[in-house]
C-alpha cells in the first residue's frame, strides 16, 4: 500500500494526452482553448455612445451656449450621421455610433426638452464625456485570449465578439463508467429486499460533466468471464475506464484480475487513506487509463474529487486552486492513515472554518448532501486541534 501523496504523484505522471479539435462556439463552455485569439477589429469598433441623451460639439458649450436645436436622432445600429450645424445637437441612444462633428454626450437627466428645443441644466460638461472611444479596450490584432485558458462565460463573450463560431480546443478524454455488482439494479427498477439502485455511476457521470467531460454508463454483473468480455469491448471505444466496485478482497471481486488480463499494468492497489483504501490504478501501453474505485458511495466520490478531477484538469494543463480550511472544533482519529473528513464550511471573518459532519462511514451516501467537502487530515497524528488549517476539497457551495 502507498500513501496519498505517492498515489497522487503516480497518477499525475500518467496524464491523458489531449489532441486539438474544432468545436462549435455553443459547445466550448468549460473547455480549454488551444489557440491564441486576436482582435479582428478595435474594441469598441467605433466611438460608442454610453448614455441616452444628446451629442454636441463641445466647443459650442465651451463658448457659453446652453440651448441647442435638435437636428435629428442617431439610433443604435444606424449608419453614422453628421451634425451639420455646430450650434445644434443630435439625439443619441446608448450603443449607437457617435455622430460626426460631436465630441460630448449629455444624458437626458441633465436636459430640459421642449419639442426640438433642448436646454442643458448641468454646469459640468466635459469633452468626450459618456463616449467609449474606439479601441479603448483592445486594438485590432491585439491578443486577447491565450491558448491554455479555461473557457468560461466571459471568454465565450469575447470569442463571439471576434467572430469565432468554431473554436480550437483541447480534446477531453472519452470515458466509460462501469459499476459492478449483482446487488445493483437500474434507477427505474424497484429493488428487492437484498438489492440497491445504482447511484455511483450517476454521481460520477454528473461530476465528470461538471468538469466538461461526458461519459457513458455501464453495469456488469459479478461474473469473471462476462466482466472480461464486456470490458474488452468497452475499453476499445474510450480513453478512460472508471470502475466502481469489485476491487477489494471479496469472493467475487474480479476487477484487478480482469484488468491485468486486458493488459493494464497496475501502478498501485491500495492507498493508506479512509475512505477509499482499496483504490486501484493502472495504465496500458496504448495510453488507456483505469481508475478502479471501491464501491462504497463515499469512497467512490472522495476518490473522484481527490484524484480523478485533478487528473482531468492537469491533463489539460489547468491547475485547480487548493483551498484551505481551519477545523472549527477538536477532532480525533486514531488510525494511522490519511483521513478525508466530511465537513461543512462557513466563512467567518474571511477565514474558511470546517465543521465535522457526523456520518455512518463510507456507505453513507445521504451524508454527502450534509457536507460541502472533505478536509484532508494527515496520517502522522491522531489529534487535530480547533483552528488548525488543512487542505479542503470542495464539492459543493454552501
Amino acid at each position: 500500500m502507498i500513501t496519498v501523496e505517492e498515489a497522487s504523484g503516480i497518477i499525475n505522471k500518467n496524464l491523458y494526452k489531449p489532441k486539438t479539435e474544432e468545436v462549435a462556439l455553443s459547445e466550448v463552455l468549460g473547455r480549454v482553448l488551444a489557440e491564441d485569439i486576436y482582435a479582428d477589429r478595435d474594441f469598441p469598433p467605433f466611438n460608442r455612445v454610453m448614455m441616452d441623451g444628446i451629442a454636441i460639439q463641445f466647443s459650442a458649450w465651451e463658448s457659453g451656449q446652453r440651448s441647442f436645436e435638435k437636428e435629428g436622432i442617431q439610433l443604435a445600429g444606424e449608419v453614422q450621421k453628421t451634425l451639420k450645424n455646430p450650434q445644434n445637437c443630435l439625439e443619441v441612444m446608448t450603443g449607437s455610433i457617435l455622430p460626426m462633428n460631436t465630441d460630448a454626450v449629455i444624458p437626458y437627466e441633465e436636459l430640459d426638452i421642449d419639442g426640438s428645443a433642448v436646454k442643458v441644466t448641468s454646469d459640468t460638461i466635459k469633452q468626450n464625456q459618456n463616449i467609449h472611444s474606439q479601441g479603448a479596450d483592445v486594438s485590432i490584432d491585439e491578443k486577447i485570449l491565450s491558448k491554455g485558458c479555461l473557457i468560461s462565460t466571459a471568454e465565450i463573450g469575447v470569442l463571439a465578439t471576434v467572430g469565432k463560431s468554431v473554436v480550437k480546443v483541447l480534446s477531453v478524454p472519452k470515458v466509460a463508467i462501469i459499476s459492478t455488482g449483482d446487488e445493483l439494479v437500474s434507477v427505474e427498477e424497484m429493488p428487492k429486499d437484498y438489492q440497491i439502485r445504482q447511484s455511483n455511476s450517476h454521481v460520477l457521470k454528473a461530476a465528470l460533466k461538471e468538469s466538461g467531460v461526458e461519459a457513458d454508463i455501464h453495469h456488469i454483473l459479478d461474473e469473471r468471464d462476462l466482466l472480461l468480455t464486456r470490458l474488452k469491448a468497452i475499453v476499445e471505444e474510450v480513453d478512460v475506464l472508471i470502475l466502481s466496485g469489485g476491487v477489494s478482497k471479496g469472493k467475487k471481486d474480479y476487477v484487478p484480475e480482469v484488468l491485468n488480463q486486458l493488459g493494464f499494468q497496475k501502478q498501485f492497489h491500495g492507498v493508506i487513506q479512509r475512505p477509499g483504501k482499496p483504490f486501484w490504478f493502472g495504465v496500458r501501453q496504448d495510453n488507456k487509463t483505469v481508475f478502479a474505485l471501491p464501491g462504497n458511495p463515499v469512497s467512490t466520490y472522495m476518490c473522484f474529487q481527490k484524484y480523478i478531477k485533478p487528473w482531468t484538469f492537469n491533463s489539460l494543463g489547468v491547475q485547480l486552486p487548493q483551498e484551505m480550511a481551519a477545523l472549527s472544533e477538536d477532532f480525533t482519529f486514531k488510525k494511522d492513515l490519511t483521513y478525508f473528513l466530511q465537513v461543512r464550511v462557513l466563512n467567518v471573518s474571511g477565514k474558511l472554518m470546517a465543521q465535522p459532519v457526523a456520518g455512518q462511514g463510507s456507505g453513507d451516501l445521504a451524508n454527502l448532501i450534509s457536507a460541502d467537502g472533505f478536509l484532508q487530515l494527515p496520517a502522522d497524528r491522531s489529534l487535530f486541534k480547533a483552528g488548525e488549517v488543512f487542505p479542503f476539497i470542495r464539492y459543493r457551495r454552501s
